[in-house]
This record gives structure tokens, C-alpha cells and sequence, in this order.
């Protein structure tokens, strides 16, 4: 069974598997599958707001796929994300894309 199989069998079982949902984003982001990608990361971000990776790596696809205004604004709620939990070092990473995007 490939890795997008069995991910979607464990959130089959359990849809609120933050680390499943997550997990299943990026294979179909690594596999070329952006949309199915971007749609897994709404998925993830709406059920766990403050899922700081979600952002930046749903701000990469988003970029891959050219919707910077997109990826910005994914950005600007990731660093609120991360400054909700005291992640420092997703803030700063976001901050950085963010200033790369413009």
C-alpha cells in the first residue's frame, strides 16, 4: 500500500488525525498533486488553527501553483499561528518567506 493509501485509511479511521492530515498533504504535494495538496491543508488548518508547518508548507504549494496573494495571507495567519504558541522558529521561517514573496 503507497504512503497516500494508507494516510487516507488512518483518516478514514480517525478524520481528526492532525499528523495523518498533515502527512497526506505533503505526500500529494511531493507527488506533483497540488490541488489535492492545497485542499488537505484547508482541511488541517481549519480543524487545528495553530498547526504552524500547515502553513508554511500550504504557503509552499501555494506558490508552486503561482498564487502568491494566496500564499501571503497563508503566511500572515501561520505567524499568528506560531506566535500563539511561542514557535519562534516557524515565525521567523514564515516572516522570511513572507519577506521573500514581497
Amino acid at each position: 500500500m503507497d504512503r497516500i493509501a494508507m494516510l487516507s485509511e488512518l483518516l478514514g479511521q480517525d478524520p481528526n488525525n492532525a499528523f495523518a492530515r498533515y502527512g497526506l498533504a505533503m505526500e500529494y504535494s511531493n507527488s506533483g498533486q497540488l490541488e489535492q495538496a492545497i485542499d488537505e491543508f484547508h482541511k488541517l488548518l481549519s480543524a487545528n488553527p495553530d498547526y504552524a508547518a500547515g502553513y508554511f508548507m500550504a504557503a509552499q504549494t501555494l506558490m508552486k501553483c503561482d498564487r502568491s496573494e494566496e500564499a501571503r495571507k497563508m503566511l500572515q495567519d501561520g505567524i499568528g499561528a506560531a506566535e500563539r504558541k511561542g514557535d519562534r522558529h516557524a515565525q521567523s521561517e514564515m516572516q522570511a518567506m513572507l519577506e521573500e514573496i514581497g
